[in-house]
């Protein structure tokens, strides 16, 4: 998978501008819980009220907290109120706007607390934890006003020792509640204060989220074109290597291989790039992220964290070993399907002309069902995760609760901290169950990276040299085999054996044999289709393996044994080989191979549409469009590979009498298994097991040469012979 991502190096700066965006989804989505705790906090608990520095207070419970504070606090605070209006006759004091409000609140904040216990122990119902040994009908206030200086700092000193050991969170609370209470005393609406924090903390939680959901949907965004121009070069390169495969490499492979590597297995590693930008490197940022602040939360239940995280890796570990294997069956089992399938589609005729259509059935069902089986082993095996990672999430949110309630008992937590920490371990947890769900598609995706990059870095067996040659234009169209001999990759004997012949310019060369004596092998060597294993094959004077493969097949028209068309118009078959001919080219190229008079009746002529494959025009029909395209190119050497085979013998001699008109400086080699094909020949090649038993005209083989001579008995009279 990771020989993938170096195709990404044209996408760097996504890639970056993606890992800069999840840092702000991630700091975006751990915020949230901040001020979800903060609604239930102090929205809910404490009436809007965030912390001790009171805003506006009265001028009798000023002087009560200054006496509680040592002379620098006192000077402070003194400092930062001001009088600013009256209410029932005192004076109401107001912070001032240049004031450090968390300096102002960590003064004020004991201060308060202490009076706000004094006032508890007054009441009849006070079960505060905290005396103060004052004299009955005597306020803490009116007993600070008669001490002197050394007595009130021997009382505070007292008291300090009293409330060292209370939780800053339960000081903070005593604190706000006696601002709230001391804003009922003054006349401030408290209900004002906490309907507007809340929707202040809400309209900040909305205007979050709205902008994670905008960084999400650019992250995707981002993601998806990369993964895609990813996918599009991928799909470039294994196609571009296949088209330079050799016809062994093709055949190793298989065409079903090929193209699930090139559709399927492409798509497999662009979904998986997709999810791998957006998930597994998420997962990490948003983990240490909440980790980080789950401990400022508290640090005490980061161990449960820990668990959880350390059983989602132990399930998803144990699930991707079970998997893994069977990801790799499930593609091979995909081309296994569509080699069946081609199969079948390709071969329907023969199929139905056989009555074996019940047994291709079985066929395609043996296949599917195999498929079928693996992939319901691994949904199967994977459908255990969610369940798992359900009941993993709900135990930790019993645990964290269960532990959160006695931290709120004891006053070291708030309910909306618990609140929080559950959202951030929710987080944190949901990080990692992305990334399992990942491993559901990753090992399917790695198969099909390892088998793209097979392709991908498959040795060329058929390529340029280094030292590239020029053509000798004064051996124009001369082919020269010297001791040529080839053998199939790891086959045990060569098929081609000792090959030593010319084909001049202005000749016909033809070929003939036996079934599997060589002779489309031999004419496969000219264009490179396999390279010689023994000898050397000249074109123009020159080893092939020295020119640029374009300039040899530039120079080259072939007709295949089986004649291919593509979809298009006739018109643009005939161009395939040369698009720059004009349509009088055309014309003259149809009227040589014989195809003028049936293409003249299609609805459009030449603009006519062929089918994919040709399935709407004949064998013959298909074979002469064939031989068009060829002569179309106007090439320095004709190859007819058996391409005369579908033809009659009128249209079959029409066209070889044709041919010879506009191949007069040409060289022509014909393969054929017809005698009446070459028998007109220049010179013919016999081959038989792969070697060459005889070279001549017919009437000089048909003398020396007792192969051929059995060949053309067994297809022609001696009377046909002797008056050909």
């Amino acid at each position: 998978m990771l020989k993938v991502f170096k195709y990404l190096k044209s996408s760097i700066f996504s890639v970056i501008a993606v890992v800069l965006l999840l840092f702000v989804q991630a700091y975006l989505d751990l915020t949230l819980p901040d001020y979800t705790s903060k609604i239930v906090n102090v929205g809910v608990q404490q009436g809007g009220i965030e912390n001790a520095a009171i805003e506006k207070i009265g001028e009798d419970t000023l002087n009560t907290l200054v006496l509680l504070m040592d002379k620098e606090d006192q000077k402070y605070i003194i400092n930062h109120y001001e009088k600013s209006d009256t209410y029932k006759g005192e004076a109401i004091y107001e912070l001032k706007e240049d004031s450090d409000i968390n300096k102002v609140s960590s003064i004020m904040a004991e201060p308060m607390m202490i009076l706000s216990y004094a006032s508890q122990e007054n009441s009849s119902d006070s079960d505060s934890s905290v005396s103060f040994d004052l004299p009955e009908e005597m306020t803490l206030s009116q007993a600070l006003s008669l001490m002197n200086d050394t007595e009130r700092s021997a009382m505070l000193k007292q008291i300090d020792k009293k409330i060292e050991d209370i939780p800053d969170t339960i000081i903070d609370q005593a604190a706000v509640s006696y601002v709230k209470s001391e804003y009922e005393r003054i006349g401030v609406d408290t209900d004002h204060i906490q309907t507007m924090y809340i929707l202040k903390v809400g309209f900040i939680m909305l205007s979050i989220a709205f902008a994670a959901m905008a960084v999400g949907i650019l992250i995707v965004f981002i993601g998806s074109r990369m993964a895609a121009r990813l996918a599009k070069t991928l799909r470039h390169k294994v196609f571009t290597k296949v088209v330079g495969f050799s016809k062994n490499e093709i055949k190793t492979y298989g065409q079903s291989s090929l193209i699930t590597r090139t559709t399927n297995d492409v798509q497999q590693v662009q979904m998986v790039v997709v999810f791998l930008l957006r998930v597994v490197f998420y997962a990490p940022i948003i983990g240490i992220g909440g980790v980080m602040k789950a401990m400022n939360t508290n640090a005490d239940m980061t161990y449960i964290i820990g668990v959880a995280v350390a059983a989602i890796l132990a399930v998803v570990i144990t699930l991707f070993c079970i998997a893994m294997p069977k990801f790799n069956r499930v593609q091979k089992l995909i081309d296994k399907l569509n080699l069946v399938t081609r199969e079948i589609l390709s071969g329907l005729p023969v199929i139905r002309a056989f009555s074996n259509e019940k047994h291709e059935e079985e066929r395609f069902e043996e296949a599917n069902k195999r498929l079928t089986k693996v992939n319901l082993f691994i949904n199967r095996a994977m459908s255990f995760m969610m369940p798992v990672m359900m009941l993993v999430m709900n135990l930790v949110c019993l645990v964290i609760v269960y532990q959160g309630a006695k931290g709120v008992d004891t006053g070291a937590m708030q309910v909306g901290d618990i609140m929080a920490y559950i959202q951030y371990t929710m987080q944190i947890i949901m990080a990692f169950l992305m990334i399992s769900m990942m491993s559901i598609m990753l090992p399917r995706a790695n198969v099909s990276a390892k088998r793209i990059m097979e392709i991908i870095e498959t040795p060329d067996t058929i390529y340029n040299s280094k030292n590239l040659v020029k053509f000798d234009p004064d051996k124009k169209g001369k082919i020269e085999f010297k001791n040529v001999s080839f053998r199939y990759p790891d086959a045990d004997y060569d098929v081609i054996t000792d090959i030593d012949l010319v084909a001049n310019p202005g000749e016909t060369t033809a070929f003939i044999g036996s079934t599997g004596s060589g002779k489309s092998t031999l004419i496969n060597l000219i264009p490179r289709f396999y390279d010689v294993t023994d000898g050397e094959l000249l074109v123009d004077g020159v080893n092939i393996k020295d020119v640029d493969l374009h300039e040899l097949r530039d120079k080259i028209g072939f007709v295949p044994q089986k004649g291919v068309l593509f979809t298009g118009t006739i018109k643009d078959n005939i161009k395939y080989g040369n698009e720059h001919i004009t349509d009088e080219d055309v014309e003259k190229a149809l009227d040589v191979s014989q195809a003028t008079e049936f293409v003249s009746k299609l609805k459009g002529g030449v603009d006519y549409d062929i089918s994919q494959g040709g399935t709407n025009v004949s064998g013959g029909q298909k074979q002469r469009l064939s031989i068009a395209r060829a002569i179309a190119k106007n090439p320095d050497i004709y190859v007819f590979d058996d391409s005369f085979s579908a033809l009659d013998f009128k249209t079959d001699a029409k066209l070889r009498g044709e041919l010879s008109k506009i191949t007069k400086n040409k060289t022509v080699l014909i393969v054929a298994q017809r005698i009446s094909t070459i028998m007109n020949a220049d010179k013919i090649v016999v081959l038989d097991e792969g070697r060459v038993v005889g070279i001549g005209t017919h009437k000089e083989l048909m003398k020396n040469c007792n192969v051929y001579k059995e060949i053309a008995l067994s297809q022609l009279s001696k009377e046909e012979l002797e008056n050909a």
